[in-house]
């Protein structure tokens, strides 16, 4: 990927420097082969965008962070082992050390924060709409009234919606993101919600480019953090990494990379520790 060759020449001399103190599944501390090195990253496998597994690899904004992180900690590309984060899973892959840092659509809260410790935030997104392109009668939020909107099965954003902004959508559950773009598609549906990243990686998909549109609505503040193990000292390592990353202007490539196609309006990289309420 664009990002990768040139983050791998950037990271070199940051990296040389953190190879000895860098921590990895692989690295127990004695002095085998650097071949055998590796560390373990867990990222989301199906979300378009951000983290996902293609017959090519893998592939997103999450993961181009996540790889930028690992070169700075002093691990090349193939010594990174990624493993699947569903969200449910994210806060015990952790604990139990399964993985040594998770950038997964995280969403830095005091609940979480209880169990582990993050990184970041490295992304600042919104629970926004998306809509079809053509379609100039949502404007506002109080435009969803009446409307049928997308809800994934479990998810919670679309209850929002109506719970937390006192909207009066009519509430469709769909299995997937993909079913709801399908009814988006053939007008089964009027709008999908969402974390506003997630719906631009969904859009930005060959197949849907140009079909679709981010309403640009601004219902809640996703604090993006990477989770590390509470008390890890990687913490303060990666946060030197994702600081290198904005400095150096891989941050806002992978942006670009990433959720160019949908004409994603994002906000800019965050401050290391400051987290919107």
């Amino acid at each position: 990927m664009k990002l990768r060759k040139v983050t791998a020449a950037s990271a070199t001399v940051f990296a040389l420097a953190l190879t000895a103190t860098a921590c990895g599944s692989g690295d127990d501390g004695d002095s085998g082969s650097s071949g055998d090195k590796k560390i373990t990253v867990g990222i989301k496998f199906d979300q378009p965008g951000l983290g996902q597994k293609t017959p090519q690899g893998y592939e997103g904004f999450d993961v181009d962070v996540a790889t930028y992180v690992a070169e700075k900690l002093g691990y090349s590309e193939d010594q990174i082992e990624w493993k699947e984060s569903k969200s449910a899973d994210r806060e015990t892959m952790l604990q139990r050390g399964d993985v040594d840092f998770i950038a997964a659509t995280y969403s830095i809260t005091p609940k979480r924060e209880e169990k582990v410790d993050f990184a970041g935030p490295y992304l600042l997104a919104h629970q926004d709409v998306l809509i079809s392109a053509d379609d100039d009668s949502i404007k506002k939020p109080e435009d969803l009234n009446g409307k049928n909107l997308c809800s994934v099965t479990g998810s919670t954003s679309a209850q929002n919606v109506n719970d937390k902004l006192g909207l009066k959508a009519n509430l469709q559950n769909y299995p997937t993101y993909s079913a709801c773009l399908g009814g988006l598609e053939n007008g089964a549906i009027d709008a999908l919600t969402t974390d506003d990243s997630i719906l631009a990686g969904y859009a930005a998909q060959k197949q849907f480019e140009g079909k679709f549109k981010l309403a640009g609505f601004k219902m809640t503040n996703e604090n993006y953090g990477i989770g590390v193990k509470k008390g890890s000292d990687l913490k303060a390592k990666i946060n030197e990494a994702l600081e290198a990353m904005v400095a150096d202007g891989a941050w806002d490539q992978a942006v670009k990379d990433n959720f160019g196609p949908a004409n994603y309006q994002n906000e800019p990289a965050p401050k290391i520790g400051d987290i919107k309420s």
